[in-house]
């Protein structure tokens, strides 16, 4: 879900944000949303929840089983191998069947799939039910955004996924919290658990929390996609041939996505194994982090009018790349969970001028083709990184593999400011 809203909402959710917190009842009133609209908010609202808690504490759960760092990285790279597979289906049959359908299967396979995850201990099932909910879990983002394209108008679109965006960061900070601490209050409620035991119970509890979003998908009505439009689609042939931008911008993107995914994964995994942090610090460290990237997410734009598109994006690359190499050299637990907290930020602070940058330098009609091949060589690079990540943890331990990391994202930042800014210049980057 998190690449999903980098996607479509981090580049409009800032003003949206920042009117929130300002007047909230005073925002959405002017926003005239629908009640199919809040109908779906609720369906996002439980499944987001239910899964930010899941995916938060399934690695620390995974460590408590005794999987090391190489079978947490194969089964995440399956997760997402099963996303790559499953997406162009998933968008075939959410155009025969429609949406609502095809949401109800994903509302009922993701839980269950999350369930079977839970309850398993041997690591070929572990990896075998993680392809198999990637396969669930990527239902979701192929139907959230034309869901809310037709639950909106044009006029509140943007405040309606910046509405999303703000609850999804909130609900996620709020999780990482209570799990956190879960631990502690059954110990003082005099609950003698075992810390695997407790962390199952919470997995499964959210996969409930999860599966209680198809109560309000039973009221959901979605609009039929206007015939002219299915008219028009099948008639114009999408420009899937790749321009030099492309052929420059794709595998540039694709390289710092790689960097990315190769330590998010195993951070929670890294501040509880080699920095010996509590699991209610970890807990309290990742709702800060969730904070501290809402906050970034106002900044962001007023980052990147001041450096320019490109400058930024560099900029904002660089410094996850150093925070990375910082996080290597320290074993100060406070240092580290700050270094943590600014590669969070900084990371988080590129997506939505990488998309921006891509945007605006592709015509209008490629648009889709663009996006479609970007995700797809995302989400590749994604899965091989995360498995080669675990692999090579067991094999040189953190320091050196973070070292790698921060370097893969200093080649990919210097890919953006030489190889990418050159190519097409025909257009102004605008933010």
């Amino acid at each position: 879900m998190e690449q999903l809203l980098d996607v479509e909402t981090s580049a409009s959710s800032a003003a949206g944000v920042a009117s929130i917190l300002r007047s909230p009842s005073a925002w959405l009133s002017k926003q005239k949303l629908s009640r199919s609209f809040w109908i779906f908010f609720t369906v996002a609202f439980f499944f987001d929840f239910g899964f930010a808690v899941y995916f938060f504490l399934f690695n620390l759960y995974l460590l408590d089983l005794h999987f090391n760092e190489r079978t947490i990285g194969l089964v995440g790279g399956a997760l997402t191998f099963g996303s790559v597979i499953g997406t162009l289906p998933a968008g075939w049959l959410a155009r025969k069947t429609g949406l609502r359908p095809l949401m109800a299967v994903c509302l009922i396979a993701a839980p269950l799939m999350g369930v079977a995850r839970a309850l398993a201990t041997w690591e070929w099932a572990q990896i075998a039910l993680a392809f198999l909910a990637g396969l669930a879990m990527c239902i979701w983002g192929v139907v959230f955004l034309p869901a809310v394209a037709r639950l909106t108008s044009e006029e509140n679109r943007a405040s309606a996924f910046s509405l999303i965006f703000s609850v999804s960061i909130g609900t996620s900070a709020l999780g990482s919290a209570v799990c956190g601490y879960l631990p502690l209050w059954l110990k003082a409620a005099g609950f003698a658990i075992e810390a695997a035991e407790v962390k199952r119970m919470i997995l499964i509890v959210s996969c409930c929390i999860a599966s209680l979003a198809l109560v309000p998908l039973l009221r959901l009505r979605i609009p039929i996609e206007q015939s002219q439009t299915e008219v028009q689609v099948p008639h114009k042939k999408q420009p899937w041939k790749l321009s030099p931008y492309l052929l420059c911008f794709i595998p540039s993107m694709a390289l710092w996505t790689a960097a990315v995914a190769a330590f998010t994964p195993f951070a929670s995994v890294y501040l509880a194994k080699d920095l010996r942090i509590s699991m209610s610090q970890i807990g309290l460290t990742f709702s800060a982090s969730q904070l501290i990237q809402l906050c970034v997410g106002l900044l962001t734009p007023l980052v990147f009018r001041r450096l320019g598109l490109l400058n930024g994006i560099v900029a904002t690359q660089v410094a996850t790349a150093l925070s990375l190499a910082c996080l290597a050299g320290t074993h100060n637990r406070g240092l580290a969970v700050a270094l943590f907290l600014s590669f969070s930020a900084t990371q988080w602070m590129s997506s939505p001028g990488l998309y921006n940058l891509l945007m605006s330098k592709v015509s209008d009609e490629g648009r889709s083709s663009a996006a479609a091949m970007t995700l797809f060589s995302n989400a590749l690079f994604q899965s091989c990184a995360t498995a080669g990540a675990g692999v090579l943890l067991v094999q040189l331990g953190y320091p050196r593999v973070l070292i790698g990391i921060s370097a893969l994202a200093l080649i990919a930042a210097l890919l953006f400011k030489f190889l990418v800014a050159p190519t097409d210049r025909r257009k102004p980057l605008q933010v």
